[in-house]
């Protein structure tokens, strides 16, 4: 397995800045996050404040950095981070998708702030029954009755896979427009409000109703840092880090909103910047040992 020298999680200012710098001082680099890059740079009306982009809208700004991504030949892996794991000399990054596990010696985490809480019982159960990644985890739930709670259409395929395991799969969207899922997955369109149980997951509760399940599937945009990353520092709901954008967890780096305010684009892209060259110092004063 390739192990590369820096991972970054995201791909809004932050994370792309970062994967520039870290391919300017020539080290191998892994991108992770939607291909067509931040939702919140896409929808954004007019940007007036990033140096060299005056009255810039969200789409023209996706489009510059696209451009300047392909001219440094940086490739995005579409996929979502689901579990990374700090191994000690490096991490282990599970995403779900073709490949399922990538490695690299550090991390830089530029993923933007979450949009949605955690429900009641998510952080009591995570790990007893709550996962945010269905393809990781269905073979636990073969034969089994699964719950999914989807936040956007590309969840569908997930309970799709789910349902080939899965004696019963339910699935609760989050969105409006059209469910396409397999005949196999029962469709209910209810707010989950609370998860229930003992030891283990035992049920989801809805505004509609209670719903008994082995186990239940989070799957949201963006997964918060100390789920997606655990022994995390958290500080008021922002990733703790150093004014060298180090975290509590050695070669592990934050930058732009999930690092905290000012929740502006062009610090984001700064503060990705300070996070590659400090990954870049981590890496040259571990090899030095």
């Amino acid at each position: 397995m390739t192990r590369y020298d820096v991972a970054i999680i995201g791909t809004g200012p932050a994370g792309l800045e970062a994967a520039l710098t870290v391919k300017a001082r020539n080290k191998s680099v892994l991108l992770i996050g939607p291909a067509d890059l931040s939702a919140k740079v896409r929808k954004a009306h007019t940007i007036q404040n990033y140096l060299g982009l005056p009255n810039v809208s969200g789409r023209e700004m996706q489009e510059a950095f696209l451009k300047h991504l392909e001219s440094s030949e940086i490739k995005i892996t579409d996929e979502q981070a689901k579990n990374i794991y700090a191994m000690g000399d490096y991490f282990a990054i599970q995403t779900g998708g073709a490949d399922a596990m990538y490695e690299a010696e550090t991390l830089i985490l530029a993923t933007g702030l979450p949009q949605t809480k955690g429900l009641p019982g998510e952080d009591l159960f995570l790990g007893k029954g709550v996962s945010y990644c269905a393809t990781c985890d269905a073979a636990l739930y073969r034969g089994k009755k699964a719950a999914v709670v989807g936040y956007a259409p590309k969840e569908e395929d997930e309970a799709n896979f789910l349902a080939e395991l899965a004696g019963e799969v339910l699935y609760f969207p989050q969105y409006a427009g059209e469910v396409r899922t397999v005949p196999a997955v029962k469709v209910i369109r209810e707010k989950p409000v609370e998860i229930l149980g003992d030891r283990s997951v035992r049920a989801l509760k809805t505004d509609g109703g209670e719903y008994e399940a082995d186990g239940i599937f989070i799957l949201r945009e963006t997964i918060a840092p100390d789920k997606l990353v655990p022994g995390l520092e958290i500080e008021a709901d922002r990733v703790k880090v150093t004014p060298q954008t180090e975290t509590n967890i050695p070669g592990c780096f934050a930058a732009g909103d999930i690092a905290g305010p000012p929740y502006q684009y062009i610090k984001a892209a700064g503060q990705g910047n300070a996070a590659a060259l400090a990954a870049v110092r981590y890496l040259a004063a571990k090899r030095k040992q």
